[in-house]
């Protein structure tokens, strides 16, 4: 069975969505981008079948199995509806939605349609961080006693960088959180058994006014402008605000978090978008009672096994049968980015392909339920940070 895919969207991910499908054994047989102009102009470059005139159209399609949405993250909640009423499995970036209370509801409504949901939150598909989960369920490193860590980028890091994540309308109330932050706290309460059961967080806008007109950045060619990235982004509000000399920032540049877990762990995390030099540096360092592990996804080549007597650098020529599934090429030749979402897509897509199979067993990929967890983390983050206190995860 072929996969019949569309595309919602028409930015750098939605590419990485195309390659991934085609990767897994399906096609994209539609795209749709926010109009009819920019959909026919995104077909070759995400080598669809045709184009489609609007997102909403593209969801009900009789020609597609399955929409991956790639849309700015207030589109999400809508598009996802729909897809699910159509009776249309779905890959959704997070943010599943805008909050916590609104992804349970889509994560219900998955449920009762009984339809594939999937969530890319795909740095547990690099063949180290399972490894790192496989040491932790086979209990090498011990109790576990602290998690730390930070996620760092620096794609706005000066006041002429610009991009609809910024605009809460179109973005949502968290930014540097909500898109970061939520993948590494996914990985290291995937990796770790433990969940964060309350936190206490600190938020920074450090650049509260942008240029409007600036450089649009992010976008996997940072050609355009702030103001074709709002038109991109399909709200007549970012448009407006795009036309002035600045654009006043409201959500946060940069994240501080302490945080506890449901089994007694400890942790803390720092979240950028503003560090200068750092490109995606995700990293973790979980402490046990005997060992330790840490990851850096920018040298995601190796994984570093500490201890009192010795430390181990793990590489990909040894590993645990979980992650050798996924190692589909020889150590010595980097795994990157788009091997994860192929990995990652291609578990999807059995799924789809064999759903009996699937209703039976729990699937391999994140799921909107996944997905509504990393939301109501967020939440409580944005909770805390204006109170100044000490949060319950709900």
């Amino acid at each position: 069975m072929t996969v019949r895919a569309g595309i919602a969207g028409a930015g750098m991910v939605a590419a990485v969505h195309a390659d991934a499908i085609r990767r897994s054994g399906g096609s994209v047989v539609g795209v749709a981008a926010s109009t009819p102009e920019r959909s026919k102009a995104a077909v070759p470059r995400v080598g669809a079948d045709r184009a489609f005139d609007s997102a909403e159209e593209l969801a009900i399609a009789d020609e597609i199995d399955v929409l991956h949405v790639c849309t700015p993250n207030a589109l999400h909640g809508p598009l996802v509806r729909a897809a699910l009423s159509a009776g249309k499995h779905v890959v959704c970036e997070k943010p599943l939605s805008l909050t916590g209370a609104d992804s349970d509801i889509l994560v219900e409504l998955a449920a009762r349609a009984g339809l594939v949901n999937a969530v890319p939150l795909v740095y547990r598909y690099h063949p180290l961080t399972v490894e790192a989960r496989e040491r932790v369920r086979r209990e090498e490193i011990g109790d576990i006693r602290l998690i730390h860590g930070h996620y760092l980028q620096d794609w706005l890091a000066r006041p002429e960088d610009n991009n609809w994540r910024v605009d809460p309308a179109v973005g949502g109330a968290s930014r540097a959180f909500a898109d970061i932050g939520s993948h590494w706290c996914d990985l290291v309460e995937w990796i770790s058994g433990h969940r964060i059961s309350e936190l206490t967080a600190a938020t920074q806008t450090v650049l509260p006014k942008r240029s409007a007109a600036g450089r649009e950045t992010f976008t996997g060619t940072g050609t355009e402008s702030a103001a074709e990235s709002a038109e991109s982004a399909n709200s007549a509000d970012s448009a407006d605000s795009a036309q002035s000399a600045e654009t006043f920032v409201t959500t946060e540049d940069a994240v501080q978090v302490l945080f506890r877990t449901d089994r007694g762990a400890t942790g803390a995390l720092v979240v950028s978008q503003v560090s200068p030099g750092r490109k995606n540096r995700l990293w973790f360092e979980i402490d046990g009672a005997e060992r330790s592990l840490s990851y850096d996804g920018e040298d995601p080549e190796s994984l570093l096994l500490g201890g009192r007597d010795r430390t181990e650098i793990v590489r990909r020529d040894a590993l645990t049968e979980q992650a050798g599934r996924i190692n589909a090429v020889p150590a010595g030749h980097p795994w990157g980015y788009r091997d994860c979402f192929a990995a990652f897509t291609a578990d999807v897509y059995a799924a789809i392909r064999d759903p009996e199979t699937a209703a039976r067993t729990a699937p391999a990929f994140p799921t909107f339920a996944d997905a509504a967890r990393t939301a109501h983390i967020t939440d409580a983050v944005l909770n805390s940070a204006a109170h100044r206190s000490w949060i319950e995860v709900s």
